[in-house]
């Protein structure tokens, strides 16, 4: 990984990417995206101050557990411009995205769950079939495809189906 002096206080894009192991492109669009900054020379070159660095961790490690762009925006304006976040700044916005994580998490092993039993019964039936016709309460009064709210079991619901 290359070694850049202490003494440099702005990075090229070209640093910036080696250093961080983001592609030249990935940091244009960050920027574009408000998530980075940098100012331009007399030349109209980027330069990134050295905190960039770690904003650009911050945005690829919160990118790798599935937080949106926008979501990433939204932690990082929290943070005053110009510095470095802290592992304290990383725990408090990480703490505000564990209860969407663990939502998908919950969703995504449901969905492996039927996954298994649509390849163990291999009817793949659009009638019965629970990934292509997922409790479709509503196939009898209305056309096209409905994202229907879980099934609570009867004792804590009102008796009624969807």
């Amino acid at each position: 990984m290359p070694q850049i002096p202490e003494k440099i206080h702005e990075l090229t894009v070209g640093q910036l990417s080696a250093r961080s192991g983001a592609a030249v492109s990935a940091l244009h669009f960050y920027e574009g995206k408000g998530l980075i900054t940098s100012r331009r020379t007399a030349g109209n070159q980027r330069r990134y101050s050295r905190d960039t660095l770690r904003r650009v961790a911050f945005i690829r490690a919160a990118q790798r557990v599935g937080i949106p762009l926008a979501t990433i925006r939204e932690a990082l304006a929290q943070l005053p411009e110009e510095r470095t976040p802290t592992n304290e700044d990383w725990a408090r916005l990480s703490a505000a995205w564990r209860t969407e994580l663990d939502e998908r998490i919950r969703q995504l092993g449901q969905l492996r769950d039927h996954l298994t039993d649509c390849i163990g019964c291999g009817c793949l039936s659009l009638e019965t079939c629970v990934l292509s016709n997922p409790d479709d309460a509503f196939g009898e009064r209305m056309a096209g495809s409905r994202l229907l709210p879980l099934r609570r079991p009867a004792s804590e619901g009102d008796g009624q189906d969807g």
